[in-house]
């Protein structure tokens, strides 16, 4: 019997996620060989199957290779239709785009480091421990299927990635995960555990127990609609189509009867149930309507994918594209709803420039939350609540920001206004410390995606530009780990660090400073050791006070700086000379003294 091939890189990296690509580009470009495992035949994850509106509050809170993936979508526009055109402004500087747009700049990107850094597609890993082979604590290779030819593959590295949103690989290898929503009582987090609350209303007490459980958050495809009849593709009638499924919409629509604040909403039509966001060319994202008690997530039905088999999670795809198709051909043509609203969904198609190979529809899953491996640090809601001096990890490796969220668990309840689960609580941007994608029990193995964070914690990690940004830091850990000859886990985190400000991360947010300027680098390994405090502006050209200098340089035991004249700027760019090459001992010391 022949023995499967067997294949060498410095990095193997599960997933073809945008955070995949961010670890795989990131190695190649120090140089090392990596290769991104894809279980379909494309690449780029929800931004390229219809995630169009970037989900970040504050632009420049992330930066690194995320920052440079919006920039060349915005100048993809400005390249094809000019700079004054409609989609660039559509396009609202890079941040919200069409599909094939993110997967052609991002295969771009991948293209460039061509010569180090390979991409696999059509290799399935089956989340089995018989498929992740360990000696001892360290993950030593992986078994893969090809599934075109069928043959088994195995694959070795210095390190592994799992940048999957299912978090397969890091189960498979034995690191512990967390299901399901914790309860209210143990971490104390808003909106912990088993919670309803009208979209944007106040919280219903009587029904919010707080109670933790097993239930997952729903999933939906994100769909590109557009009203361009010479790009739409009808909404055909799916095989499976149950027409009671959505029989309830019906008095919903005539009463006006929705799970938003208890007022009349006015929705154009199919936004009754899809929520809208615009994106180039006269498409939209449409997303799941929270003011609707039906709409594309389908809750329930997914509790079982996060440690399903392969073949059940594609059964449950299909499920859930023939239930989002039904409902939008419903609203589209049942004669029990009123004719007035038919006709406004009537206008709305599928973009037909958009996975023409798949009948215009998305390929990938919206899987929001899959495992969540628990790490060295585990991310909670406080992480992203707190006050910057209290949220300042030393160990950040990006900063994010954007509301907790999460989407439905249960289906509609009767007599209840509103559905299980959904919230959004908001937040300030916030540092995400290196642990959360340092897995348990598990060495050379990094979780940039199935990251470590409670069900509250993770709803605010969970968005892409976050996830690219910790699969950038994952790369760079990789890289650090190399160098030093050290394992991941015990890379020089100030030395992690820098890299990622050499290319421009953010570790922590400033409103008045962002990466290239000025005094930025000695700014954020300051800020992260809380000298700048709670203000997210750093005013590094305001002359230093005599409190802040004497504050600075006595806890940075500088006393040859304590008669300086300049700016903050100027100052901590000194301290930094001197402090920032100190031994990670020291500065731990002085991160103890804060």
């Amino acid at each position: 019997m022949t023995s499967p091939p067997t294949y060498e890189f410095d990095a193997v990296i599960v997933g073809g996620t945008p955070a995949g690509i961010m670890t795989g580009i990131t190695v190649a470009k120090a140089g090392r060989r990596a290769v991104i495992l894809e279980r379909t035949g494309y690449i780029g994850g929800l931004p390229a199957n219809g995630l169009g509106a970037t989900d970040i509050h504050t632009r420049g809170a992330t930066g690194g290779l995320f920052l440079e993936f919006v920039g060349r979508i915005k100048q993809h526009y400005s390249d094809t239709y000019g700079v004054d055109s409609q989609q660039v402004i559509d396009c609202s500087d890079g941040y919200r785009f069409e599909p094939h747009v993110a997967e052609m700049i991002l295969h771009q990107m991948i293209a460039e480091q061509s010569d180090l850094l390979e991409v696999r597609t059509m290799r399935q890993f089956d989340h089995e421990p018989s498929n992740a082979i360990r000696d001892g604590a360290v993950l030593r290779e992986i078994r893969i299927v090809n599934r075109e030819s069928g043959e088994e593959e195995t694959y070795r590295a210095s390190v592994f990635v799992d940048a999957t949103y299912e978090g397969d690989l890091a189960a498979a290898a034995g690191a512990p995960y967390m299901l399901g929503r914790e309860g209210k009582d143990e971490y104390g987090e808003p909106c912990a555990g088993k919670f309803y609350q009208r979209w944007d209303a106040p919280v219903d007490e009587y029904y919010s127990t707080g109670q933790a459980d097993n239930a997952i958050q729903s999933y939906n495809y994100r769909l590109p609609l557009t009203t361009v009849e010479s790009n739409m593709t009808p909404i055909e009638k799916p095989a499976t189509y149950n027409r009671d499924e959505y029989l309830s919409l019906i008095d919903d629509v005539r009463l006006n009867r929705f799970a938003g604040p208890p007022k009349p909403l006015e929705f154009d039509g199919i936004g009754a149930i899809t929520n809208m966001a615009r994106v180039p060319n006269g498409k939209v994202d449409g997303n799941n309507q929270h003011a609707a008690f039906i709409s594309t997530d389908l809750p329930e039905e997914n509790w079982p994918y996060p440690t399903a088999s392969w073949d059940w999670r594609d059964r449950f795809a299909q499920r859930l594209r023939d239930y989002i198709l039904g409902l939008f051909y419903f609203a589209q043509n049942d004669p029990e709803l009123p004719a007035d609203f038919r006709e406004r969904c009537q206008r709305w198609g599928l973009a037909s420039d958009e996975f023409q190979d798949n009948g215009n529809f998305p390929r990938q899953i919206y899987v929001r939350e899959g495992r969540r491996i628990r790490g060295e640090y585990l991310f909670t809601a406080h992480d992203a609540l707190s006050k910057r001096a209290s949220r300042a990890h030393t160990t950040s490796i990006t900063a994010s920001h954007y509301a907790l969220d999460s989407h439905a668990c249960l289906k509609r309840e009767d007599g209840r206004p509103h559905t299980d689960g959904i919230f959004t609580y908001p937040t300030s941007p916030y540092c995400v410390p290196y642990g959360v994608i340092l897995p348990l029990e598990v060495e050379n193995l990094l979780i940039p995606v199935p990251a470590s964070g409670t069900h509250i914690g993770f709803s605010t990690l969970r968005m892409e530009p976050c996830w690219m940004a910790l699969g950038e830091a994952a790369g760079a850990a990789i890289n650090v780990s190399l160098d030093e000859g050290s394992s991941v886990r015990g890379v020089n985190v100030v030395e992690l660090q820098r890299r990622l400000l050499a290319a421009g991360a953010v570790l922590t947010y400033y409103e008045d400073a962002a990466p290239g300027d000025d005094h930025y680098d000695a700014l954020q390994f300051f800020a992260l050791r809380g000298f700048l405090g709670d203000s997210y502006v750093a005013n590094l050209d305001e002359p230093v006070s005599d409190e802040d200098r004497s504050n600075w340089t006595t806890w940075a035991n500088t006393p040859e700086l304590t008669t300086f004249s300049g700016t903050r700027g100027q100052l901590l760019d000194r301290i930094y000379d001197e402090v920032g090459q100190r031994p990670d001992e020291e500065q731990a010391a002085l991160r103890a003294s804060s």
